[in-house]
């Protein structure tokens, strides 16, 4: 039977099949697109919906995994160095992760993106040539969507995505974690924003807390209450304050709080080991991030195994200098410092400085206070009580030499000797209350600062006594030697004697000086160490002099004596 030609009225309803056949495939685009377009709109409100940062970026991860149907999905943040400082991952088993232990560091297809930030994507990850392979345990993945995250001008991070349920990733798939990842920018922004202000927050209410704290508190207690305070108050893991060091090219840590504290405090490090040292000479405060630990890791990080945490320099200046840097560290794996910390840290600085120099102002002006209230007295005694004494000692010894009784006379005598005993003792407390010009420019000054070191451990100050133009005659070497033997003698008395009362007296003429010690303790035994004592005897005979010592327990007079210039001995 011949076969049927189509009929004229047939070819219409091919058409129409063929254009009801487009409308569905359209349709099916169009719920396709649709449905993709609420999964958007849902990722992009999961999104939006948190405000602190740990959240959002958590967040972020989980919308792109849902809105392309992935098995895996991981965000990258960019290190300030290149590199991810931060990797947050879903999708992953827990067992799985401990047994891959670090997590990716930016190499390979990761670091691609990194450096060209550009989406890629791609049907198989092991046959692109930047492709590293895995480490032992990382369960595997084929396919891979990579898509840079923008915080305006700044790439912050990259999405990345792998093994989709489709099996590979569409274009439309891209366009999509595209989209998602300029909402998600936006919203890093937001969080960012959000953090800094309630950091600015805590740190101006810390500030304020630390400056108050400071102007109350002595300056040389200054220092080590800054660092407790900062420790307290502040999410640092550990805090240093560094001072130049006392060699060249070297700086100290003064104070040290936090993880591993104990082990820094007091130590000295080479400039070269730590930035801390270009702050000093720049006076510019920085920070360096955390990382792979090595010889280049600063001095001051917080290390654990080979990952160092970032470090922030801050520089805490007087009106000529920096006098200290304050090194706020972090443990490895925390984020960065970021600039708007840096900044506020700085402000900070301003604050501390400005209490701690108030607070050396005010010591400066109670200095000067008690300055003029020691002159008044000091001038007070001598234009009054030695003035008074003085002709007290005279009348009494003008009675002593008109009355028969011998008796009487004698004790006349010991109460002016008494009198010229007391004047002496009030001059030398005139003279130690009397401002010092310039630092050791007295024998004086450097043999009452001896006493006051010897008295340390007494029950009662080491009486010190003078008698003559001790400044005048006493200078150069000899000068030097009277307070040699004045601190041997001393510390003698003090630490092996045992003596509980000590009196220094230096005697000094045109022809001879002589330093005596007494003192009330166990007495000089012929058994004992008597190397000091040799070492005093020849320094005595080497300027033509000589040492003398009468000892019993209970009472020792050692006295030195030596001429005021070179020539004969003289016993005194």
């Amino acid at each position: 039977m011949p076969e049927r030609m189509p009929q004229p009225s047939d070819q219409p309803r091919s058409e129409l099949d063929r254009a009801l056949h487009d409308l569905v495939d359209r349709a099916d685009d169009v719920i396709a697109t649709q449905g993709r377009l609420r999964a958007l709109l849902h990722a992009t409100q999961a999104v939006v919906e948190p405000i602190e940062l740990p959240m959002v970026l958590e967040r972020i991860v989980r919308a792109a995994v849902e809105l392309v149907d992935a098995q895996y999905g991981a965000l990258g943040v960019v290190a300030p160095e290149g590199g991810l400082e931060e990797f947050i991952h879903v999708g992953m088993a827990p067992a799985a992760v401990a047994r891959i232990g670090h997590l990716p560091q930016g190499h390979g297809v990761l670091g691609a993106l990194i450096d060209d930030p550009r989406p890629i994507r791609l049907r198989h990850i092991s046959d692109d040539p930047r492709s590293v392979g895995f480490p032992e345990g990382h369960p595997a993945m084929d396919a891979f969507l990579g898509v840079p995250i923008r915080v305006r001008d700044e790439v912050f991070g990259n999405l990345y995505l792998s093994n989709p349920r489709a099996g590979e990733f569409s274009h439309q798939d891209e366009d999509m974690v595209t989209a998602l990842a300029a909402t998600a920018g936006f919203a890093i922004a937001n969080a960012r924003l959000f953090d800094e202000s309630r950091m600015r927050q805590s740190w101006t209410a810390s500030s304020a807390q630390i400056a108050s704290a400071l102007l109350g508190t002595a300056s040389d207690a200054a220092v080590p209450m800054l660092a407790d305070e900062l420790i307290a108050r502040t999410a640092a893991d550990r805090i240093c304050i560094v001072v130049p060091g006392v060699d060249p090219l070297t700086v100290r840590v003064a104070e040290a709080r936090g993880t591993g504290a104990e082990a820094l405090a007091g130590a000295v490090i080479p400039s070269m080991r730590t930035a801390a040292a270009v702050v000093f000479e720049s006076g510019e405060s920085r920070a360096r991030p955390g990382g792979r630990a090595g010889e280049t890791a600063d001095a001051l990080a917080l290390v654990d195994g080979e990952d160092a945490g970032p470090t922030m320099f801050v520089a805490l200046k007087n009106p000529s200098s920096v006098w200290a840097v304050v090194s706020v560290s972090r443990a490895p794996g925390r984020g960065h410092f970021t600039p708007a910390e840096l900044d506020i840290a700085d402000d900070l600085a301003s604050r501390v400085g400005l209490a701690i120099e108030l607070a050396r102002a005010r010591e400066e002006r109670q200095r000067a206070l008690l300055a003029d209230d020691r002159s008044r007295i000091a001038r007070d005694l001598h234009d009054h009580v030695i003035q008074q004494l003085f002709g007290t000692g005279l009348e009494l010894q003008a009675v002593a030499g008109t009355t028969p009784d011998s008796e009487l006379a004698r004790r006349l005598e010991s109460a002016v000797a008494t009198l010229d005993d007391t004047i002496a003792q009030i001059r030398t407390i005139i003279f130690a209350m009397s401002p010092r010009p310039t630092a050791d420019s007295s024998l004086r000054r450097r043999l009452l600062d001896i006493a006051a070191e010897s008295s340390a451990s007494l029950p009662q100050p080491v009486a010190v006594s003078f008698s003559g133009p001790v400044d005048l005659v006493v200078t150069g070497e000899v000068a030097e030697d009277v307070a040699a033997v004045s601190r041997e003698l001393l510390a003698n008395a003090v630490r092996h004697a045992s003596a509980s009362t000590v009196r220094l007296s230096i005697v000094a003429n045109d022809s001879a000086v002589r330093v005596a010690v007494d003192d009330d303790g166990s007495g000089i035994t012929d058994t004992g160490r008597r190397s000091g004592l040799a070492n005093l005897a020849a320094r005595a005979e080497r300027r033509g002099g000589r040492l003398r010592i009468d000892s019993e327990p209970g009472r020792t007079t050692v006295r030195w004596t030596v001429p005021a210039e070179r020539g004969e001995g003289e016993d005194a």
